[in-house]
């Protein structure tokens, strides 16, 4: 499985943030094509304190092609548009591959 991978720093406002990640963005996002399941993480904290980061999504795919044929959807650049309108400054993307 291939994963895209959205890592977010701490927001100024997290209860607007929550409002609109999980009441706008997380349905936009789950109607993406190829989508195979969608797990958040909501950081509390880390082993020296308090983390930077606010939440972690990791979405999956069956493979890279899986993903790419994702990316040009509609549906994709509806969720990468919002995205950028509420969170373009705190996100950082990423591509990963689960090990066994």
């Amino acid at each position: 499985m291939v994963k895209l991978i959205a890592l977010y720093k701490q927001p100024k406002d997290p209860k607007a943030f929550d409002e609109h990640y999980y009441n706008v963005h997380v349905p936009i996002t789950e109607k993406i094509p190829g989508l195979r399941k969608v797990e958040i993480t909501k950081i509390v904290g880390s082993p020296t304190g308090k983390s930077e980061y606010y939440l972690l999504c990791e979405m999956y795919y069956d493979d890279h092609q899986s993903l790419k044929e994702a990316m040009k959807t509609d549906e994709a650049k509806a969720s990468g548009k919002d995205l950028m309108s509420f969170a373009g400054d705190l996100v950082t993307m990423m591509i990963g591959e689960e090990v066994e």
